[in-house]
């Protein structure tokens, strides 16, 4: 029987199986690295130690170092999460050899499922219906590019060995293949050790669904239902639910015993969920198996009334499910929301720092799996994932509107955060109705909402408000005009404030004119001027307010007033220097360009590794190369000029 539990991981996940450990009487204890020396989720460990640098290729990817954290802890099993080694057999082997028990399938069943291009053979013998495409073990350039010709355009290039949207590129001609594949190939290899790839036909509109499976040792193999987790970006799950509004009785009967022949036909033991694409026709196909714990596991534990992880840790101690088939039904909707370091108003590039703020929402249906809390440090390391929303309601539409409000009253200071993302798609009209496809975001979101360059009066507002309520700028004497000037991008707000016996009312006069009140809410804001009343959240940043309206973020600067002594002269030089500078602390991983290079717009050069994802740095414009400042390998800061243009 387990009595003291290694969890090989980090993050939400960690604290999440921590707990569910603990409430079983099993002793949880953990690992770090050294950039997580003092991060959130050692709090809910017994005991714990570092197994490297911070790197997750010399810490949380190193077996050896895992391994021996456990014997050096008394651990006798071990739970890997999700990411990192949760989906290597060759972990799992090396746990089960080292006398402890392994929390998941055998590492045969992982080898087998841990390749797609395997696990389509597999599940094809046991009538499961897959893309089609090619699995061939001929990983040649010349093979796959005569493969995705046959197959057809658009396709989808996909690691075998991975998941998470890493390792995986839509490409939408041949002339895009080549390079598509050198970098879905490099990613794949970077994140899994592996960089054999497949390739199946891309369809354009399809549901991502899929079906958790639950089998013991004993020859019992159930479903436990499907998530839709169709709302993506970069092929990464942002929003889930369960059920799905897409599914009849009989559709879930039939693709839920889909999924339970998939996993007898590896003779899977333990938690797994099988993926599918359901197109518009109600043909399904079968896309993998993750034999792990999903992201998006709390759905399914809302709506069946199941605890999944401490099922792992029963089943892994050998017990018989004691769940039917047939007493498996759905009860009320749950919906979750990734909460992302990650800007909706830089191109949702990845954000890091201290968060200085964590401010959840609490009550009734509400349920935060976080992995971090105040103070905590988002690095450049590992995912950007830093907490899950899930809701629960009686039915679809009550869930949506909990969901709403929850989002409303999440506030993070620090690190910008997706949520003003999650919030647009939350009041989406099309996200109501249900019309969620995998190309949701594609066909209803326009960034640009996000980084409104003209800064609106109720915004200006609530950042003077923040302003006078912190007395951010000195009273001149007797209280009277203390100045005010604001700027958003290409809007200046400039006024004149005065106090009142009441600490939280002005007059104002100028851009704004009149009485305002200030009042000060939980994670927000109210401002009161003439006919406008409105509450937002205003954080500040480096110097600055952001203010958050809804999906609405304006980072507002608070100027100086003119100098007396400024000259004609005084502005700053332009920024038309021609140098490319690195969007976000990263990883130099590809240098396309050399010196004296000419360059047409959008031209590729450098690729920058963050938080796990690749991201390509083009030219704005046609030019030449100057000079190249980074080398291949190179770590870099936020900032830190990578090409210089001509």
């Amino acid at each position: 029987m387990i009595t003291r539990l290694l969890i090989a991981n980090r993050g939400e996940i960690a604290v999440r199986v921590a707990r569910g450990a603990r409430e079983m009487g099993i002793s949880p204890v953990g690992i770090y690295s050294e950039a997580d020396a003092n991060a959130y989720h050692l709090r809910f460990m017994d005991d714990a130690r570092s197994v490297g640098p911070a790197p997750a290729a010399e810490s949380y990817l190193d077996i050896d170092a895992v391994i021996t954290a456990a014997r050096e802890m008394g651990a006798d099993a071990v739970h890997p999460g999700y990411g990192f080694l949760s989906e290597r057999a060759a972990f799992a082997k090396a746990v089960r050899e080292a006398g402890l028990i392994f929390v998941g399938p055998s590492p045969e069943a992982m080898a087998a499922m841990g390749s797609k291009i395997e696990a389509k053979r597999r599940v094809r013998e046991f009538d499961v219906p897959v893309v089609p495409g090619y699995e061939g073990d001929d990983q040649s350039l010349a093979t796959l590019r005569a493969q995705a010709e046959r197959v057809g355009f658009p396709l989808l290039i996909k690691a075998s060995a991975g998941g998470g949207g890493r390792g995986m590129r839509v490409v939408e001609g041949v002339d895009q293949f080549d390079e598509s594949l050198a970098a879905a190939k490099r990613e794949a290899l970077a994140a899994f050790g592996d960089d054999a790839v497949l390739l199946e036909r891309y369809l354009r509109d399809p549901r991502h669904i899929e079906f958790q499976v639950l089998a013991d040792a004993h020859g019992t193999t159930i479903h436990l239902g499907e998530r839709e987790c169709s709302i993506q970006r970069r092929h990464q799950k942002i929003v889930e639910e369960a059920p799905s509004v897409a599914l009849s009785p009989e559709l879930r009967a039939t693709m839920g015993a889909a999924a339970v022949r998939a996993a007898q036909s590896v003779n899977y033991v333990n938690a797994g969920t099988c993926e599918f694409m359901l197109d518009s026709d109600g043909s399904f196909y079968f896309l993998e198996m993750n034999t792990r714990l999903q992201v998006e596991h709390p759905v399914t534990e809302l709506v069946y009334g199941v605890d999944l992880v401490q099922w792992q840790l029963r089943i892994a101690n050998g017990e018989r499910l004691t769940l039917a088939q047939e007493d498996v039904r759905p009860r009320g909707w749950a919906i979750e929301t990734r909460i992302y370091a990650e800007d909706p108003a830089n191109h949702m590039l990845p954000s890091t720092g201290t968060i200085e703020r964590w401010a959840p929402p609490e009550g009734p249906g509400i349920r935060v799996d976080a992995g971090v809390t105040d103070g905590s440090e988002v690095g450049v390391y590992y995912d950007p994932m830093l907490a899950k929303l899930i809701v629960f309601g009686s039915d679809r539409a009550h869930a949506i509107a909990r969901l709403q409000h929850a989002l409303d009253d999440f506030a993070i200071d620090g690190v910008r955060a997706n949520l003003p993302l999650l919030r647009w798609i939350a009041r989406d009209e099309w996200y109501r109705d249900g019309k969620t496809t995998t190309s949701f975001l594609a066909q209803r979101l326009d960034e640009t909402i996000f980084t409104a360059r003209e800064m609106p009066r109720d915004a200006a507002v609530l950042a003077a408000g923040a302003l006078l309520l912190d007395g951010a700028t000195p009273w001149r004497i007797g209280g009277v005009g203390m100045p005010i000037r604001l700027q958003h991008d290409r809007t200046t707000v400039i006024a004149e404030a005065s106090a009142t016996a009441d600490p939280r009312r002005f007059i104002l006069r100028g851009d704004l004119d009149g009485e305002l009140h200030v009042e000060p809410r939980a994670n927000a804001l109210r401002v009161r001027l003439g006919d406008l009343d409105v509450t937002g959240e205003v954080a500040p940043e480096d110097g600055a307010c952001v203010v958050t309206l809804g999906e609405r973020r304006y980072r507002i600067e608070p100027l100086a007033p003119p100098s007396a002594h400024a000259g004609a002269g005084s502005a700053g030089a332009g920024g038309g220097d021609g140098s490319i500078t690195a969007p976000m602390p990263g990883k130099i991983v590809k240098i396309a360009v050399s010196e004296g290079d000419a360059v047409e717009e959008r031209a590729l050069l450098v690729v920058l590794e963050a938080m796990k994802m690749e991201h390509r740095i083009e030219a704005s414009a046609a030019a030449t190369v100057r000079s190249v400042l980074v080398r291949e390998g190179d770590v870099v800061a936020g900032g830190a000029p990578l090409v210089e243009l001509a």
